[in-house]
């Protein structure tokens, strides 16, 4: 059976997905892009070769932060093609509004008819991205999905600031005045929200549904949260996070 791969490396997680020539995943892989993007890109190599994949005799399709560090990639794809084209095909339409909430940054991408029409993309400043998430976590001594999870039991607190490092130091405040933790985390989650919202405000020619992609998709109270500030339902699915690499593999199946 004819198959393809697609590598998208970010600049927190390298995610990889072989497709089969029916376009179904068969294999999927997710880690740590760690401080090298070329070690990432060799230790995938040896994975996909354990699993009987050889990007060596396999058409593979480079996409994502860390791109250019895949020397076994035929070809290289901008971030926005690929998510434009994964989500598509994940979720089976061909007009969306694609938001991905990435490590330390945010696309909105607006399809139609399975290409791409316009998009926004925050890649100047932490604040509304997982990286936000990360270190507002780690200042509450939880983990990012643990900040989730108790976000929805709070309320009642903002945090202002526009800037990650003000916003931490927003955090530290509210904790040393005796701040509820759930409070706190709820303030955290809103401010990512209400900055994806905002951001994707700013794009003109919104279509078709709202699905959100990215290693936050699986965060069920930031898709309810985002549901809520956008005015629409927002959607996710379990492989929302691969949808570059899905888009990269699209790519491959066609060399």
């Amino acid at each position: 059976m004819n198959c393809a791969i697609g590598v998208d490396i970010g600049s927190t997680c390298a995610k990889v997905v072989v497709l089969n020539e029916k376009q179904e995943i068969c294999f999927r892989l997710v880690q740590p892009t760690g401080w090298s993007s070329v070690d990432t890109a060799g230790t995938i190599r040896e994975t996909l070769q354990e699993a009987g994949f050889d990007p060596d005799q396999l058409p593979v399709v480079a996409t994502g932060y860390g791109r250019i560090a895949v020397p076994y990639a035929k070809k290289t794809l901008t971030e926005i093609t690929c998510h434009a084209q994964g989500a598509c095909r994940l979720f089976d339409r061909e007009d969306l509004t694609v938001i991905d909430i990435g490590g330390q940054d945010t696309k909105i991408i607006s399809v139609r008819d399975g290409a791409v029409q316009d998009f926004l993309m925050n890649d100047k400043c932490s604040a509304g991205t997982g990286r936000f998430l990360e270190v507002m976590a780690n200042t509450l001594a939880l983990r990012p999905d643990e900040l989730c999870d108790l976000a929805r039991q709070g309320g009642g607190t903002a945090i202002s600031s526009m800037c990650t490092v003000f916003a931490e130091s927003e955090v530290i405040s509210l904790i040393g005045r005796g701040e509820k933790r759930e409070n706190i985390a709820f303030a955290v989650v809103d401010s990512v929200v209400q900055k994806v919202a905002a951001q994707a405000g700013k794009l003109t020619g919104t279509v078709g549904t709202i699905c959100l992609t990215g290693g936050l998709c699986q965060c069920d109270f930031i898709r309810e949260a985002l549901s809520r500030a956008l005015g629409n339902p927002v959607i996710t699915c379990d492989d929302g996070r691969f949808a570059g690499a899905v888009g990269a593999a699209l790519r491959a199946l066609k060399l």
